[in-house]
């Protein structure tokens, strides 16, 4: 794993939350690396600081605009989504996925035509979550103005259709199941994330 940038790495490594291994990640790739944004995250300055700097950085993709909310999906996205949120000074909504496994809003959330929201998510790796509640922003009436994450494992190359911004980028080496050599050799797999394995 190779780092742009050292700060946010650091602080995943000094509080336990870059873990080495044979993982299953939630996009259903296997990587011998994983980041476990919780760790981090349960230390409210950790959150606050991240919040700060990532809420920054959208900003300056935004053209300008006034953010309206900053929207994410359960669970990763909870507690920096709220960060960024409170950094912005809007209002924050998540979705969740239901038992057939698609996203959705729930608990009353909603969005309003013509609302110009952010989505936020703790890593990025292939952005399908992403993706997903970039489609409920846009099936609201609501518009996309730009997507951020603490960490981005794809090395840049997740292409959102709009403008996306990370605190870290890390090129980060991932398997197919049926290529994954850790299998290969029997390792077991572990899926740290919170989505069931």
């Amino acid at each position: 794993m190779t780092s742009q940038a050292g700060s946010v790495l650091e602080l995943f490594q000094q509080t336990g939350a870059y873990l080495s291994g044979h993982f299953r990640l939630t996009s259903g790739l296997h990587s011998p690396n994983y980041l476990q944004s919780a760790i981090v995250l349960q230390h409210p300055q950790h959150a606050q600081t991240l919040g700060m700097a990532l809420a920054a950085r959208i900003l300056s993709l935004s053209g300008g605009r006034k953010i309206d909310v900053v929207i994410a999906p359960a669970l990763g996205g909870l507690i920096i989504g709220h960060e960024v949120a409170r950094a912005l000074g809007v209002p924050f909504i998540f979705t969740e996925r239901a038992i057939d496994r698609t996203m959705s809003l729930r608990r009353g959330f909603s969005l309003k035509k013509g609302a110009l929201a952010v989505v936020v998510e703790d890593v990025i790796t292939t952005g399908g979550s992403t993706r997903e509640v970039i489609d409920i922003v846009r099936a609201a009436g609501a518009v996309p103005v730009a997507a951020g994450s603490i960490i981005d494992r794809s090395g840049g190359a997740v292409e959102l259709g709009i403008p996306r911004a990370a605190l870290e980028t890390l090129h980060v080496v991932a398997y197919d199941s049926e290529t994954c050599p850790m299998c290969k050799a029997g390792d077991p797999v572990v899926k740290p994330g919170s989505r069931p394995a």
